[in-house]
């Protein structure tokens, strides 16, 4: 692993190259070209990495195509889930790319091939439509050919110019490094839209501790709106202390974010058969059942998005719905992702979920399914956050943690909206490690911290109608200045006394002048 000035020093020559290159399009839309040559760089040189296992005496980059047995090629899918011939590869492309006037023809054939490759494989589904957003004949990219191709070309050999370092050693923390530094930085450029399918960082590390604290392992770990894989993608950041099992589960509604869910995954050397990411809506559309129950779950799931709700009768009876006894509103299906995850939780387990505040306390059916989560005891924790932490929105938004063995009836609520417990950068706030640490350690003690932390019986919470407001139980520190009334009432006296003084020294003056 490089030092942190290296790996600084990379990202801002990788987004030099985001900008310079794309010219007049935006950069929004060229993210997907930007992200698709570097995740074409790393799958080429982690499947050479794979080929040639360490002997010097091969260099597959140098072969020709022709030499490759089906036995090899076979043998390379089963493990690796996809193929790639040494004419294909990123380094060979690269190295020619500004005199190749079939650029964009070849790079959409090879993109093609790869994914193909994969066709009646078990790791099918897993690489079909990977470049299905790297579109190589994009007007985006030029009007002709020509510009298209020199476009393509720029970003190739920028990328190209990238020093990884030794693949071995680092490369793959690298890659995914660099990859999620340019997600984040898109994201935070795009405003709303960025934050739809990107968490921060330092909340999901925060999420992904509190879904798999003291959970030593865990068979696996599941977010039912994946975006772009980064809340997942923290808890393999905790592989040293959490093993996870059976791996990384996700449903995303997007296409072009389970693409890049997708690469995420591959790029962060989780293996074809270690992750299952699907496309499709997860309320309505569940693709994921079979693989429940889960030990972690983590989310953040749109906040008050719309969603059939009561206009489908037939959803009461699901079986994710139906304890609660009513459905979410339709024009805010945020408790709907609630009870599925819940539904989808093993009874060992905890999930660990962003949440809109206004569920807490609103009143009709989600008030109502607040009853059902505190009178079966489902609820662990409540942590309220400081505003303007997440791409796209200013609020401040809560974490929900869910958990089915909780062995006593109080629910714990954390409000860590205060100074203490971010950093101001520019226009947006910063969660720091330090942060993280505090939050786990008040989590996992649930000792109550004057100002800061409260556990709560449930049965004052059934009192207050289920208000599950972290503002409601945890009193706010008194910040305004302390008066001392005495002082303040001899000082009126004073003024006053000046004052009728002044008024009289007026009158005086006055009638003078007038005689």
């Amino acid at each position: 692993m490089t030092s942190t000035s290296q790996r600084a020093e990379l990202q801002a020559q990788i987004w030099k190259i985001a900008n310079e290159v794309r010219g007049s399009v935006d950069g929004w839309d060229f993210k997907h070209f930007v992200l698709g040559t570097l995740f074409y760089r790393f799958i080429s040189e982690n499947f050479t990495n794979y080929i040639e296992a360490g002997d010097e005496s091969v260099n597959y980059a140098n072969l020709q195509d022709d030499v490759i047995t089906p036995e090899i090629k076979d043998d390379a899918i089963k493990t690796k889930g996809y193929f790639i011939y040494p004419s294909q590869l990123f380094v060979n492309i690269a190295k020619n790319a500004n005199d190749n006037e079939n650029l964009n023809t070849d790079l959409a054939a090879i993109f093609s091939a790869i994914e193909s490759s994969a066709n009646g494989y078990p790791s099918e589904q897993d690489i079909k439509g990977l470049f299905a957003d790297f579109d190589t004949t994009s007007n985006r990219l030029g009007n002709t050919v020509e510009n298209k191709n020199s476009r393509l070309a720029s970003v190739l050999k920028g990328v190209e110019g990238l020093n990884f370092g030794n693949f071995e050693d680092n490369q793959i923390d690298l890659f995914g490094d660099a990859y999620e530094f340019l997600i984040s930085n898109y994201a935070a450029n795009a405003g709303k839209s960025g934050g739809e399918f990107f968490t921060p960082q330092k909340v999901s590390k925060l999420i992904a501790q509190l879904a798999m604290h003291k959970q030593e392992k865990v068979n696996k770990i599941y977010d039912p709106a994946a975006g772009s894989g980064s809340l997942l993608l923290q808890a393999k950041k905790h592989f040293d202390s959490h093993i996870i099992e059976e791996g990384f589960y996700g449903q995303e509604i997007n296409h072009t974010t389970y693409n890049l869910a997708r690469m995420n995954m591959f790029l962060h050397n989780i293996n074809y058969d270690k992750f299952h990411i699907v496309l499709g809506n997860t309320l309505i559309n569940p693709q994921l059942g079979d693989d429940k129950p889960f030990d972690a779950i983590v989310s953040n799931p749109p906040y008050s998005v719309k969603w059939k709700g009561s206009d489908d009768p037939t959803l009461i009876n699901d079986d994710r719905f139906a304890p609660a006894g009513v459905l979410a509103p339709k024009s805010k299906a945020d408790f709907a992702f609630v009870l599925h995850a819940l539904s989808y939780l093993s009874s060992k387990g905890r999930a660990a979920l962003v949440c809109f505040p206004g569920v807490f306390y609103r009143g009709g059916a989600e008030q109502k399914i607040r009853k059902y989560l505190v009178d079966n005891n489902y609820v662990e924790t409540i942590i309220a956050l400081a505003p303007n932490l997440f791409f796209g929105t200013s609020i401040s938004v809560d974490i929900l943690v869910l958990s089915k063995n909780k062995t006593v009836n109080t629910t714990q609520f954390i409000n860590v909206s205060g100074e203490d417990f971010f950093k101001k950068e520019g226009n947006i706030n910063i969660l720091k490690d330090e942060h993280i640490v505090q939050i786990m350690e008040m989590f996992d003690s649930k000792e109550d911290v004057k100002y800061i932390a409260k556990s709560v019986d449930n049965i004052k919470i059934a009192e207050n109608d289920y208000n599950l407001s972290v503002s409601s139980y945890v009193e706010p520190k008194d910040t305004s200045k302390k008066i001392n009334i005495k002082e303040l009432n001899q000082k009126i006296a004073t003024t006053v006394k000046k004052i009728d003084k002044l008024r009289a020294d007026i009158d005086n003056i006055v009638k003078e002048i007038e005689a």
